[in-house]
């Protein structure tokens, strides 16, 4: 069926870094999305077929155009959602994607063999979802197009992707760059597509899968999009990431990791630390240090010097930042270090504190709300039994992690706990090795390395009699 919506006409980007109009951009029509739709249909007819070795030829060219492109991509970044610029080139973590997914696609592409009988030859084939609509976040908006594009693209499937409207530039370039590699027309596009634009192309049957990564309510609303089609629907949702810090935990080596973990991006990624459990023996020493090693985060202008932080994405999400620290600060938690060491209302509406909140407790939202922001949220616990309780007790069950001397004992405590991946002795990390992913409201579906390419193809089985009779 066409795909019909009422849309807005337009939509403006507003940096955080001076609150000022970044750039404007229009939505697509409903003319451009079904344009758009037509020539991905016709490509996946082609790209499907198209050899393995071609396929990986084509998005190592783009990512080669991609790579040329770095300054322009860290630029736009750094203006759209305030990551400091020194820190703002996410390609290494794309190209790196890229390189594992194209080393590992032969052999997880490759026919199975399945049991034989006289005469009788079976086996698997995995193919491709077909047109996939990717719908990239602005958090990592270089970096997430691996799983979004990259990987999809392997395994033979076309993309098109709507990123962000916070950082619309970023998948702009990502075209062009396709564009420049010469990539197939219609294999890769772009569209800036509005909500209602998108939930129709999404109910409107056609696509054969959609990768979403994003906030929950987000997911949700893809997910619902999708009721009553046939598409592969795959979420990479939020998170409320706990740790927890045995009594053998050796802090010197976890501290630092650990408000790293926090405090990285401003706290805006979807696995950072959000929830930090200590083990009554070790806390008084663990805040104590824990809050001096915080300090070292500074916050300022993402394109002056080096901050550590810059602000956060939005106006608004600075405010609803800052109000769940004031609430919990008024149920009992208990600030660490001198307020305002930064000047975040001087440096612009968006701009908030690094803070060190102690004596948390799990009545308090702080603890059980996704914040997405520099805030670290400490809480203590007497036994192991009650660490796992606190950090299953969520909606959410991204990644999960666990420090202690005692590896054994500590893999023992995450086989426990509910999160797609558990750390011993780190946190904040995603493995581009492993399969990426969480449980819960944290998401449905895994993406990098083997389990990436895999996960965009579905299985066709053959039963091939070789005699009749």
């Amino acid at each position: 069926m066409p795909v019909t919506a009422v849309a807005p006409h337009a939509f403006e980007v507003i940096s955080p870094v001076d609150d000022q109009s970044y750039v404007t951009r229009p939505y697509a029509t409903a003319t451009e999305v079904e344009a758009a739709m037509a020539a991905a249909e016709a490509a996946q007819k082609t790209w499907r077929r198209t050899p393995l070795d071609a396929r990986v030829a084509v998005v190592r060219a783009w990512l080669v155009e991609m790579e040329k492109r770095s300054g322009d991509l860290a630029d736009t970044l750094s203006r759209s959602m305030g990551r400091p610029r020194w820190q703002a080139d996410e390609m290494p973590r794309l190209k790196l994607v890229g390189e594992i997914a194209m080393r590992e696609a032969a052999e997880v592409l490759a026919d199975a063999a399945y049991p034989t009988d006289p005469g009788i030859r079976r086996y698997v084939r995995r193919e491709p979802l077909g047109v996939t609509l990717s719908i990239c976040p602005w958090n990592y908006p270089t970096a997430m197009m691996s799983m979004l594009v990259t990987e999809p693209l392997i395994a033979g499937n076309v993309v098109i992707l709507k990123h962000s409207p916070q950082t619309p530039l970023t998948a702009e370039i990502a075209a062009e760059a396709f564009a420049a590699a010469g990539g197939p027309a219609g294999v890769f596009q772009a569209l800036h597509l509005s909500h209602p634009a998108a939930e129709a192309l999404i109910g409107s049957n056609r696509l054969g899968a959609v990768r979403f990564i994003g906030s929950v309510g987000g997911g949700r609303r893809v997910h619902a999009a999708a009721a009553g089609t046939h598409t592969h629907v795959h979420l990479e949702l939020g998170g409320k990431d706990p740790t927890y810090l045995r009594p053998d935990a050796d802090l010197t080596d976890a501290i630092p990791l650990l408000t790293e973990g926090c405090f990285s991006n401003a706290g805006q990624s979807c696995c950072s630390v959000e929830r930090i459990y200590v083990h009554k023996d070790i806390a008084a020493r663990f805040i104590e240090a824990f809050t001096a090693d915080a300090a070292n985060w500074t916050l300022g202008h993402p394109l002056d010097g080096k901050p550590m932080i810059g602000p956060v994405v939005r106006a608004v999400a600075a405010e609803q930042i800052n109000a769940q620290v004031a609430q919990a600060l008024a149920m009992g938690a208990r600030r660490t270090h001198a307020a305002n060491r930064f000047g975040a209302a001087e440096l612009g509406r968006a701009y908030v504190e690094p803070e060190v909140l102690a004596s948390c407790t799990a009545d308090m939202p702080i603890m059980r709300d996704e914040l997405f922001g520099p805030v670290a949220c400490i809480q203590t616990v007497s036994s192991d039994e009650e660490a796992v309780a606190l950090m299953n007790d969520s909606e959410y069950g991204l990644t999960a992690s666990v420090w202690s001397a005692d590896i054994a004992e500590a893999e023992a405590i995450a086989s426990d706990l509910e999160a797609g991946t558990v750390f011993v002795n780190r946190c904040d990390h995603a493995d581009l090795y492993l399969p990426w992913g969480g449980v819960k409201a944290s998401g449905i579906g895994r993406a990098n390395a083997r389990t990436g390419v895999l996960e965009a193809t579905q299985a066709k089985s053959f039963h091939v009699r070789r005699r009749l009779g």
